[in-house]
This record gives structure tokens, C-alpha cells and sequence, in this order.
């Protein structure tokens, strides 16, 4: 178990995982002369428990312990700890093992007998990179702007929801699952998670699984030796190993056949696998990132999806709102991609005109963000003045059935959405007779969000007697 510590730190906790009393004490004196707080453990098992009663800024692990390898312990650490720099010590014929420990995770290695000074600048150094990884996450989130995640924009709640989960699971090791319609940016969130995450300095590999063949979808994951099928004149590495201490990401998750199903449960278990045709096994530190727009329960019931890997994959469950549930964010996404798209044309900043405005917001928006960005890049590559009109629409946004009324041609953004706003409330009030309990049920917005709406808008309400009643009567729980 870990000791109490013997000096005031000034530059770091480090727990000292070693069974050989003479070589603890000797790094405990070093340290705690250098400024450093120390702990230590004699075996797996105690440095495993020290891990649980306190954090360390550092951990240096002898490879060779009593019961359970060092190698065992650093699988164990890196599963709970991701971002903890551990130095592995080592005798100087081991180091073909503190290789396969820096392959593993390690931050770095040291043979036996080590340099002082070396040693010291090699803890320095990790626990420096560590800070400025931790001080860069900080920074990314402090520069969120009130309604952006990186390139995720909104304002409405059910974004708002989607920023909360990943500021909270971006440093995580564990398993995503993205869920949403196509168009939505599923591909977009896990770019998002990669980079706030301390990975963001290794590769995102995202991967389109589509209807691929499974043995072409294993040598393009795991990798292959050569010889292992006819065009296999030479070994290669697969994805998983491009994307070593980074990020996997799986598109469309659902469409994997069984037979990759269950190498890949391996990966998330194990954090192993074997290249095609191969028999060495290979270790790597990925996190994997999965998104599907289909219910993959519909798929476990249906035999054609694992249920232990659907399990793994749904460690935590991240849900892209559709375009529809995210209404108010229109009016954001359109300015940002009308400057994006002018900027990359080497056009002048444009606008659409308020008819093709109400149009847009009118619109079902079935592919979601996707259909929005490719009918928003449509118009500027098309308009030859600053004003975008209808004509410049596709024809099933622009179509003659909009809602009718005089907008004016100067009038501002927030203007038209609000009077849009204004129609949508009125037609549910008039349906429900003035009520706005029945209103705000048909709206599926709570009672004083449509309240505060009202009167924000400068809405009227005429109410009938029997209408008040009513509303009093549910009120009452009558």
C-alpha cells in the first residue's frame, strides 16, 4: 500500500511501483530532494489500490513484479488513467520489454541503473507535456463561443445537451455510441470528441464500413502479412495500428458482418488483435467512436448485430437531434455557412432575401444539416448580387405553398424568424381555442417557456370563460 509522504510538494505526487526496498528508497531520496511528494507500492495489487486513494502527477513502475508483470499493471493504469505519465524502469536487459511497454502506453523508459539528472528532466519533461495537455483542454473549452462547440453551432436545448455530454466525456477512454439521422453530424461530434480529448495530438481515423466485404473490411482494419492472400506481396499495418493512442471512428456501425463483429469485440476488450493471416498479437491504445442511424437493439433482436458488442459500443449514448428538433438553430447555421461559402468563392458577404428566408424556414429539412449546408453552398455559387432570392432555392424548398404575408425587403433576421415564431404560436392557440396549456401540449413546450413567448412576441390571448375554467379545472389535478 502506498506510504504517507515525507516532504512538501512543490513539483508533483509521484508513486513509485517497485518491490526492491533499496531502489524505492533511493528514488524517494532523490525525489524528495528535487521538490517532489512521494508514494509507493511493492507489488501489482498495492499499486493498483494506490491508483484508487489518491491522484499522482507521475508513476514510475518496475517492469518485473511479484505476481502480475509491470506490463499488467500499465494495461490496468491506462484503462483507468489515460493521461498519467508512467516512466517504466528497467534492468538493461529488459529493454526489448520497456520497448513493448512504450508501445503499450509508457511515456517513456529508463534502464538500471539510471542517471540522476536524466531522471529528473525525463519526470520534469512528462509532467510538463501532461500540464499543457490539461491547460489546452481548459483553453478549448474557455473559447467556446455561447452557442459553438468547435464547428458544432446551436442555441436550441437539445444542442445545448449535446455541448454539456461532450464537454464532460471528450477526456474519457470510453466507447461512444452517436446515434441520429443522416445528416445530422455524427461524424462531425466524434471529430469534435477526438480533438477537446488529450488524444487530439495522435490520428482520427474515421472508417466507412458501408456494404464492405468482410475479409476486405479485416485487412483494412487489422492489417496483413504477406502472403496471407494472392495480392498480399507484403505485410501491412490496418487502421487500429494508424490509430494507435488516437481515435477510431466507425460510420454507420450496423452494417459490420458477424464475423468482424466479434474480432472487433476483441479490440474493445482486450486492446489486441492479430493482422490477417498472422499470428503475432498486436496491443493498442484506441479509443472507439461508433455512429449508426439505425436502432441497433432492432439489429441484436434480429440476429444480425451482437449484443455484447451492441453493450461495449453503448457505454455512453450521445443522440444528434435532427434539424426539425432543433428549429431556432436554422437562422445561426445559415449565416455560418453563408460566410463560409462566400469566403471560399471570393464573394461579398450575402443575405437571403426574406421570401427565400421564409422559405428556408418553412422547410422539413430531411437531410438535416447536410441538405441545409448543400442548399446554402447552392445559392452563393449561383448568385451574381448580394440578395439570394427564391430563384436561387431548389425547387422543393422554394415550392408556392409557403406561408403567405408582406415581410418587406428590409427588414432584419431576427425580424422574419420572429414572425415566423409569432404565425406557429397563433395557429396553435386558435386550435386550442385561446388555451395555452393545450397550446404549449401541441407545441411540446412546458407552459411558461410559451408564456414567456407570448409576451415576448406581443401576443394577444383572448380567452372564453369556459376555456379559464378549464385550464383551472387541470390545474386543480381535477
Amino acid at each position: 500500500m502506498s506510504s504517507p509522504t515525507t516532504a512538501v510538494s512543490t513539483r508533483g505526487h509521484i508513486l513509485i511501483v517497485d518491490d526492491e526496498a533499496d531502489v524505492r528508497e533511493t528514488l524517494e531520496a532523490l525525489l524528495t530532494s528535487n521538490g517532489f511528494t512521494t508514494s509507493f507500492a511493492v507489488d501489482a495489487d498495492s499499486g493498483l489500490r494506490a491508483m484508487t486513494e489518491r491522484p499522482y502527477d507521475l508513476v514510475l513502475l518496475d517492469v518485473k513484479l511479484p505476481g502480475r508483470s509491470g506490463l499488467a499493471v500499465l494495461q490496468e493504469f491506462r484503462r483507468t488513467q489515460s493521461t498519467l505519465p508512467i516512466i517504466v524502469l528497467t534492468a538493461l536487459r529488459d529493454i526489448d520489454v520497456a520497448r513493448a511497454a512504450f508501445k503499450n502506453g509508457a511515456q517513456d523508459y529508463i534502464p538500471k541503473p539510471w542517471d540522476a539528472d536524466d531522471l529528473i528532466a525525463q519526470i520534469l519533461r512528462a509532467i510538463e507535456q501532461r500540464k499543457l495537455k490539461e491547460e489546452n483542454r481548459h483553453l478549448r473549452r474557455a473559447l467556446k463561443a455561447r452557442y459553438r462547440l468547435e464547428n458544432l453551432i446551436g442555441k436550441s436545448k437539445p444542442m445545448q445537451k449535446v455541448f454539456d455530454l461532450v464537454e464532460h466525456i471528450a477526456a474519457a477512454r470510453a466507447t461512444v455510441l452517436v446515434t441520429g439521422e443522416s445528416g445530422t453530424g455524427k461524424e462531425m461530434i466524434a471529430h469534435t470528441l477526438h480533438n477537446l480529448s488529450p488524444r487530439a495530438g495522435a490520428n482520427f481515423v474515421p472508417v466507412n464500413t458501408g456494404s464492405m466485404p468482410d475479409d476486405l473490411l479485416e485487412s483494412i482494419l487489422f492489417g496483413h502479412v504477406k502472403g496471407a492472400f494472392t495480392s498480399a506481396v507484403a505485410s501491412k499495418k490496418g487502421l487500429f495500428e494508424m490509430a494507435h493512442q488516437g481515435t477510431i471512428f466507425f460510420d454507420e456501425i450496423g452494417t459490420i458482418g458477424l464475423q468482424t463483429q466479434a474480432k472487433l469485440l476483441r479490440v474493445i476488450q482486450e486492446g489486441e488483435f492479430m493482422r490477417l493471416g498472422g499470428n503475432e498479437t498486436i496491443k493498442v491504445d484506441v479509443r472507439i467512436l461508433a455512429a449508426t442511424n439505425v436502432d441497433l437493439k432492432d439489429l441484436v433482436r434480429q440476429g444480425s448485430f451482437r449484443d455484447d458488442l451492441y453493450y461495449r459500443f453503448n457505454v455512453i449514448a450521445l443522440h444528434m437531434p435532427s434539424l426539425r428538433e432543433r428549429w431556432e438553430d436554422i437562422p445561426l447555421l445559415l449565416d455560418h455557412f453563408i460566410r463560409k461559402y462566400t469566403a471560399e468563392n471570393n464573394k461579398p458577404l450575402a443575405r437571403f432575401t426574406p421570401e427565400a428566408m421564409q422559405a428556408l424556414l418553412a422547410h422539413r429539412w430531411p437531410g438535416n444539416v447536410r441538405e441545409l449546408e448543400n442548399c446554402v453552398e447552392r445559392a452563393v455559387v449561383l448568385s451574381s448580387t448580394a440578395e439570394m432570392g427564391l430563384g436561387l432555392l431548389p425547387d422543393e424548398i422554394a415550392r408556392p405553398d409557403l406561408p403567405a404575408g408582406p415581410l418587406g425587403e428590409e427588414r432584419a433576421l431576427e425580424d422574419i424568424v420572429n414572425d415566423y415564431e409569432r404565425r406557429i404560436i397563433l395557429d396553435a392557440l386558435d386550435g386550442a381555442r385561446g388555451s395555452q396549456t393545450d397550446a404549449a401540449h401541441v407545441l411540446r413546450v412546458p407552459l411558461s417557456t410559451l408564456n414567456q413567448k407570448i409576451k415576448r412576441l406581443g401576443i394577444s390571448v383572448r380567452r372564453n370563460s369556459s376555456d379559464e375554467g378549464e385550464d383551472l379545472r387541470r390545474a386543480n389535478g381535477n
